[in-house]
């Protein structure tokens, strides 16, 4: 399976007081940090090899996960360094640990999916990128992506337009070769690179149908913290 970049490298404001000595990724959810049931359903999905993109207190979770051996895992890391790169340039200075295509998914982010069909679906489509995308409605966050009869239309993070009832999953697929003609210093997000090519039509859909979790706010981490009560329950 292709490899996977794991973006965790951001400040996470939402989440103070928690996150003023601690990032994100090792916000406790059920007794342990995140990042190892993240890290563990990867496994489960038959995913090796993994590189954290890391920025704000990234040595702390590079000292706690270490090389990924002891959760079967080959972890890497690519830190941002004394400037927070945002998602886009994150990705962009990974580039040399994750080769020609691969996945790419945000650290506070749990996403009951299976990774197989959507690489498949990738590399059946043939574009530069492609998006796993959620029939929304606006109930968990603000749709941001058009989205009719398997075909992505728009993704437009930054202005939404209204009619848009479908929004980003949190799991896309990219060929490294859309982020080359940046340089790998480069401040800038993702949500640019996938605009431009969605306008483009090089920016394939793949809707999937069981809702997101995150731990992004403080209300996201309450229901992530339930979901797994319930699934550990069973």
């Amino acid at each position: 399976m292709l490899p996977v970049a794991i973006l965790a490298g951001g400040l996470a404001t939402r989440l103070r007081p928690i996150t003023e000595t601690l990032p994100k990724a090792l916000v406790e959810v059920g007794g342990e940090p995140f990042i190892f049931r993240q890290l563990r359903y990867l496994r489960d999905q038959g995913v090796q090899n993994v590189v954290l993109c890391v920025g704000y207190l990234g040595e702390m979770i590079q000292s706690l996960v270490g090389d990924g051996v002891q959760l079967g895992l080959d972890v890497t890391y690519s830190l941002d360094g004394p400037v927070l790169l945002g998602t886009g340039g994150a990705l962009r200075k990974a580039l040399p640990l994750l080769g020609n295509d691969f996945f790419v998914l945000y650290g506070d982010s749990f996403l009951p999916i299976e990774f197989a069909p959507v690489e498949k679906a990738y590399l059946k489509r043939g574009k530069a990128a492609l998006m796993t995308v959620f029939k929304n409605g606006d109930q968990w966050d603000t749709s941001n992506v058009s989205f009719s009869e398997g075909e992505l239309i728009e993704y437009n993070k930054k202005v939404p337009k209204p009619g848009m009832a479908y929004i980003d999953y949190g799991l896309g697929v990219i060929n490294g070769r859309v982020l080359q003609d940046r340089a790998s210093t480069e401040v800038f997000d993702l949500a640019e690179v996938y605009h431009e090519l969605s306008l483009h039509g090089q920016l394939a859909g793949y809707e999937v149908q069981e809702r997101f979790y995150e731990i992004g706010s403080h209300s996201g981490l309450k229901e992530m913290e339930l979901y797994f009560l319930k699934k550990e329950a069973i």
